[in-house]
């Protein structure tokens, strides 16, 4: 069984026992969150999908680590006027364990 969610603008491909890193969830380390934007349930030749979502599916995930992801680095050049910027960024992410998918 799989299912395509969908979280902070992004859409990942699970199943149960898997590990994602999405963008920052509100929840502390070890708690159990659901996700009810569920695009597409899969279960051997059953598949279920959204028109854009579909009714009542759900994943649940336990949150196993909040942490930020590696640095990105932003340089912006103007030429022929001596002007530069370089900027650093790191995203707070979030790595879940999916525990469960229903189907509804």
């Amino acid at each position: 069984m799989f299912a395509v969610l969908r979280t902070g603008g992004k859409q990942y491909c699970v199943e149960p026992g898997s590990q994602i890193e999405v963008e920052k969830l509100s929840g502390e380390v070890g708690e159990t969150i659901e996700l009810h934007e569920v695009l597409l349930v899969a279960k051997g030749k059953d598949i279920k999908i959204g028109q854009p979502l579909v009714e009542g599916a759900s994943v649940a995930g336990k949150i196993v680590s909040q942490s930020r992801g590696d640095k990105k680095i932003i340089f912006k050049k103007i030429r022929r006027h001596g002007k530069q910027l370089k900027k650093g960024h790191r995203q707070s992410i979030t790595k879940l364990e999916v525990e469960t998918i229903s189907a509804g």
